[in-house]
């Protein structure tokens, strides 16, 4: 089996792609099988987030490329751009991972989040899309997933 033990983005001809979500991309070791049923060992220094696009850097110097798997999320807009901005500061106060668009922020589904959003003038509209959320303060650290109620 072969193994990857490098991530590369840019210019790459991949032979082969793998589609995960967002949560199978945060990985540091794990057998992946790809799209096309190549099987090999992702080995990572640390965990990371693997980014549409991204290249997985075999062994031998082929590369499998990163795709997003669609997932339900939650589109919000807001009124105006000032209107988004505090819309982003409510979801980063309660950790939630989040996409930031210049018009719009991508989350998950979470009906007492869309309560709160909608209570406090958002438009959240159920989408399919893949995610790609923010990285955190620390690096590229995967989002603990919780909220104040």
């Amino acid at each position: 089996m072969l193994t990857a033990d490098r991530v590369t983005s840019g210019s790459f001809d991949p032979i082969d792609t793998v589609t995960l979500d967002e949560t199978d991309r945060h990985r540091r070791r794990i057998k992946l099988t790809s799209d096309k049923g190549t099987e090999f060992l992702l080995n990572l220094p640390r965990a990371r987030l693997l980014r549409h696009g991204d290249g997985l850097v075999l062994e031998d110097g082929t590369h499998i490329q990163v795709l997003a798997k669609p997932e339900k999320l939650f589109e919000v807009t807001g009124r105006d751009q000032r209107h988004l901005l505090s819309l982003v500061w409510q979801i980063g106060n309660r950790h939630l991972a989040a996409q930031i668009e210049p018009s719009r922020i991508l989350i998950r589904c979470d009906e007492v989040i869309r309560g709160m959003l909608e209570q406090l003038g958002a438009t959240v509209k159920d989408i399919e899309a893949p995610f790609n959320p923010e990285g955190g303060a620390y690096g590229d650290a995967h989002q603990v997933h919780h909220h104040h109620d």
